[in-house]
Order: structure tokens, then sequence, then C-alpha cells
């Protein structure tokens, strides 16, 4: 029988964000979310076999994991408890010594949220976090997913004060989904996507080319001057400067999570000099993508 590598991620399929801290720290001491709750990290890890996390000395965010499929277990201290299908948990800031893991027969799907704030003690305290320490189940809810999917896409666009705001803002709603979900109403589709949905999913199946406006507008039959007005009232930035968020934020997944150099991530995502890469990256992230890379790796 095949063993599977312990691993903390890479499985095929995954979605994961770990939020640059000088985004925070950047912040006046007042600023109102830094004073309540904010997203620290957030993923989405489909079967992922081999998955294991050891926390000897705890973690200071809250950790919520909802399991959609299979199955896993985790340990606060030396009490465990096993975790199944439409079951989710939240582990409270701690310095105690945790761990989980998918199982070796049947690993489990999981959608999971780091959040973290100067109130979030009083936050664990009013709502009992320490009570959702045991697993709950509860129904599956596809709009709680698409909440989830809302939150990453948020983030996945780039970290402007709008993005973050928007994002930290709907994690109260995702909290409140699984903390109430007696209270959870049902939600009909919105109208089919518009040209900004078809556009975005194209500059990501086209994330390696350097595209200009004339390309994407020749693309969906527009002139470049009329696309891009209609890009940028639908999404507040140019095509160009989307784009460019796009490329910077795969460049920031293939630092953390692959073992590729500067130089062919660069290439990855579109740029042939790696130096020019190399500044754009430091521009909008804060750093350079070395440091960047020494910062999130295993």
């Amino acid at each position: 029988m095949k063993i599977n590598k312990k691993k903390r991620d890479g499985f095929n399929g995954e979605k994961l964000i770990s939020l640059p801290e000088f985004l925070f720290e950047r912040k006046p001491k007042d600023d109102f979310f830094l004073n309540s709750l904010y997203i620290s990290h957030i993923g989405y890890f489909p079967k992922a076999a081999g998955h294991y996390r050891n926390r000897p000395k705890g973690c200071t965010d809250n950790i919520l994991i909802y399991c959609t499929d299979g199955k896993g277990w985790f340990s606060i201290d030396h009490e465990k408890y096993e975790v199944s299908a439409n079951q989710f948990f939240i582990i409270p800031a701690t310095d105690l010594p945790v761990r989980y893991a998918s199982d070796t027969m049947d690993p489990w799907t999981i959608y999971w949220v780091h959040f973290t704030g100067r109130k979030l003690s009083s936050l664990n305290e009013s709502l009992s976090i320490k009570n959702l320490i045991s697993p709950k189940t509860i129904p599956f809810d596809e709009h709680r997913i698409k909440l989830w999917e809302m939150i990453y896409t948020c983030l996945e666009k780039g970290y402007s004060d709008e993005n973050l705001n928007y994002a930290n803002l709907s994690l109260y709603y995702l909290i409140a989904n699984f903390l109430f979900p007696q209270k959870n109403i049902e939600l009909t589709q919105t109208a089919s996507e518009d040209i900004s949905d078809q556009v975005i999913e194209y500059m990501k199946n086209n994330i390696s080319m350097r595209l200009t406006v004339q390309d994407i507008a020749t693309e969906f039959s527009y002139s470049a001057s009329h696309f891009q007005n209609l890009f940028r009232t639908k999404t507040g930035i140019s095509p160009i400067d989307y784009f460019i968020h796009l490329k910077i934020q795969r460049a920031c997944q293939l630092l953390a999570l692959s073992d590729l150099r500067i130089k062919e991530i660069a290439t990855a995502v579109g740029y042939s000099d790696a130096f020019y890469f190399s500044r754009l990256f430091n521009k909008i992230m804060g750093s350079s993508p070395l440091d960047y890379k020494n910062k999130h790796r295993i």
C-alpha cells in the first residue's frame, strides 16, 4: 500500500493566499479591522492526501476548517477529535500544541481560513468559540461555498483597501454562516456573467502572455477605447492593471508553493526580464520575490 508523504500544502487543485503582514502593519493603530477581525490566510485543499500540520507552539490566529468530503482529525494539547464530511471546527488562538491531518485512507477536502485581530479574545469569549473545538455537523449549503469563493476571489484580485475591506467584512458573514446555520437564507443565483467576468477568465487562461488592451478588446470584438471604459466601469481598475495584479498573485502562489527559480516564475507570468519582474513585484507586494519566497516557503 502506498503511504502518503506528510505535507502542509501543494495539493492538486488547491487554492491558497497568505496575506503579507505589511498590509496591516502600515495601518493606523485605530484601524477598524486591526481592532476587530481580519483574514491572515485562506485556502482550499481538495482530496488532501498526506495533509499534516504540526504547530507545537499553537497559533496566534483562530483557525476555521470546514470539511466537505473525506475524513481527518485534529488535536489540541493531547485531546484528539475525528472529523468527517459536513463538519467544521474552530481552533481558537492558543499557545497549546495543535496538530491536524487528513485521513490516510479517505483524505479530507477542506475550506479553511485563519483570522485574527486585537479583539479576537473578546470575540472568542462572547461567541463561546471554545465550545466549537469539538467538530459540529451542519447541512451542506452551496451558498456557504460561494461566500468563501467570493472572499477568496476578492483577495485574489489584489490588496487594495477596497478589496481588503470587502473581504474582511464578508468574513463576519462567513463566520455567522457556520455559527448560525439555522438562520441561513437561500439566495438566488445572480444574473449571468457580464463581459468583465469573461475577460477575467480570459486573462487567467493567458497569464503567461503579454496582452495589450487592443489584444483583449479584439478578442471580445470591442474597440480598445470602448472596452477599456467598459471594463473600468465594471471593476474600477484598468484592464492592464487588473491583468498585472493577476500575474503578481499567481507569482505569489508559485513562490510559496513551487521550487521554480525567480527567472522561471517571471517567465510563467509573462515577463522575460526577471529584473523588471522583480521591480514590479516589489512595487506591488512591498518585498522582493526572493524575500517573499523565503518568508512564505515551508
